[in-house]
Parts: structure tokens; sequence; C-alpha cells
């Protein structure tokens, strides 16, 4: 795929009022995900929960793409349909999530790198001509008191960068995603600092790896302090993740979409509001591409057979944060 084409496409998963729907667990996250309200695992079940997710209607409204998984991109709707071929029939882009996931980093406890490089061209061959026009590849980054190390974010930004060499090869747009876990007492200004190592790290890779940054997404965590730490304001929030961003990320890339990372609905929405009306002059469209943050509520109606409530939730959901990714939602909306 041409340049100009995965820009086209990177435009139009963060184009205004839209963000992406994370749908990409794997089997054994989404099995789990199902025993906790009460449903059975099985291929079927997982079929059965996204299908009717994939069919909420007005969903294209603020989705713009759906980040799939391996078992998911074969799977079909109940009327037999491909969700691929569903979701472009609906105008919204099918995607893949394409890494193996984190792994223990040899020589570093408590460490990951995310695995995935062996036969990803091959594989990314395979999800194109399945539909799919983008990717995504999560990096773990922990914070402690001896992590993150060097090495794990060097090992981390080489292997982004190396993922999304090979999917633009490809005719995939590649979403970075280098998450900073929220887990642990650490402070905001602990988040900013290693967040800004990160990105600084990933971003000098893509440098020295060639990748057309005007055909990538990224996906960060916000800057937040970590679960056992006192909580941050929406405003304290906002800042620091605007400073960090704007001190980080190259100008040329097409957009960027928040990972939801622990927080809360509510949180997520009310986060990237305040982020969107602090950065009225970003050089990115700054939206979302939240997995529970989204889903939470729809998957415990989804288990009682409340169907159409489940997907009221999911749109009311999208809704709320299509509105924040354009710095115009409002608690009073949520009533």
């Amino acid at each position: 795929m041409s340049l100009q084409a995965l820009e086209q496409t990177a435009k139009a998963l963060v184009r205004r009022g839209k963000g992406i729907l994370a749908a990409d667990e794997s089997n054994a996250t989404m099995s789990k995900r199902l025993e906790s309200v009460g449903v059975v695992p099985s291929e079927e079940t997982r079929r059965s929960y996204r299908s009717a997710m994939l069919s909420t209607p007005g969903l294209e409204d603020n989705i713009s793409g759906v980040i799939l998984f391996d078992e998911t991109i074969r799977q079909r709707m109940d009327d037999g349909t491909l969700f691929p071929e569903h979701l472009n029939r609906r105008g919204i882009i099918p995607g893949i999530k394409v890494d193996t996931g984190a792994k223990p980093l040899a020589g570093h406890p408590n460490e990951t790198v995310t695995e995935g490089l062996d036969g990803l061209r091959g594989r990314c061959k395979e999800y194109y001509s399945m539909g799919a026009r983008f990717a995504k590849w999560r990096a773990v980054i922990s914070i402690s008191r001896d992590c993150p190390t060097e090495a794990s974010i060097s090992v981390n930004a080489h292997a982004l960068a190396r993922y999304a060499a090979i999917c633009q090869e490809q005719g995939l747009v590649p979403i970075i995603e280098p998450e900073v876990l929220m887990s642990g007492p650490h402070t905001l200004e602990d988040c900013a600092s290693v967040t800004a190592m990160a990105l600084s790290a990933v971003y000098s890779q893509c440098q020295i790896q060639g990748i057309q940054l005007s055909g990538t997404i990224l996906k960060p965590n916000m800057v937040l302090p970590g679960t056992e730490a006192p909580p941050s304001s929406a405003d304290e929030v906002a800042r620091a993740t605007s400073t960090v961003l704007n001190e980080n990320v190259p100008s040329d890339v097409a957009g960027i979409a928040f990972l939801s990372g622990g927080q809360s609905d509510f949180e997520a929405t009310l986060h990237l509001n305040q982020v969107n009306q602090l950065s009225g002059n970003s050089p990115w469209p700054l939206t979302f591409s939240y997995g529970r943050a989204l889903l939470a509520d729809a998957l415990g109606h989804w288990s009682k057979s409340q169907v159409k409530e489940a997907q009221s939730k999911l749109h009311h959901r999208s809704k709320m944060n299509g509105l924040a990714s354009t710095g115009q939602w409002e608690e009073s909306l949520e009533k």
C-alpha cells in the first residue's frame, strides 16, 4: 500500500468525533471476562457476545475502527457474514492485534518484552487479505523502585518500530502502544517521567528504522498516578499528559488514541475531554481506543440476555467519548 493510502486510513481512524473500539482480547482474557459475569466461555459464546456488540445500532456514529483478535477476524456474525465484511459495510475499518503477548525479559525480573516479530510479515499479509487495514502491538512498561530499566525501554521500543515497519510494508497502519501501567504507588510525576522516556525511545527507533509517521497512530497511556497513590485532579492529569505528548511525540504522527488503562468508564471520558479542552492547538487529533471503558456495562447486560440494553450501553459510551474527543462532553449528558 502506498504512503498516501496509509495516511488516508490513519486519518479516517482518528477523524473528528470518532474513536476505536478495542475488541482484541485474547481467547484467555475474553474467557475470564465471560466467566466474571457467569457465562461459560467457549468459542461460540465469545463469538455470540462480539456479534451482539458489533450489531449495535448506530455504532458507526462514533466508532471508526474495531481491533479484532486472530480468532475473531475469522468468525461470523449471526447472519453468517464475516466480522470484517460486516464492519466494512457499516463504514467501520477492521483492525487486528498482531503481537503474541508480553513475555518475561531475560535477566530483568518483573519486566517484559512483547513478542511476535517471528512470522509477522506472513501474518500481516494474511490479515490484509482478510480485510484488516490497521494493526496493534502493545508493549508493557512497569514502574517500581527498580523499573523500568534501560533494557526494558530499549527492547520494547525496538520491537514496536520493527512491527511498525513490517505493518507498513504490508499495507497496514500500525497503532503503536507503549503502555506505562498504572499499578503501584508511583506519583503523577513518576508516570510523566517514564512515559516521556518510553515515547522518546520509541520515536528514536522509528526514525532509525524509517517509519512513515504520517501513516501511524500512537496509543499511549494518559499520565496518571499509580493505583496505590493519592489521586490527581482531571486538570492535573490533562496538563501532565499534554506536556509529555507535546514534548515527545512528533507532529507528523497521524493521531493519538488513548488507552483507558484501568480507569473507570467515567474517568476515561472525563480525562479525554479535559485533555482536548486543554490542547486546542494540538498538532494531532486526540481520541480514544478503549475496550473495557466502552464495554464493561454492556457485557453485564449481555450476560443476562439483555441484548438491546447492552447495545444501548455501548452506543452511549461511544457517543460520550466521541464528544470527549472534541472537548464537548459534559457530566450532565451521562444522565
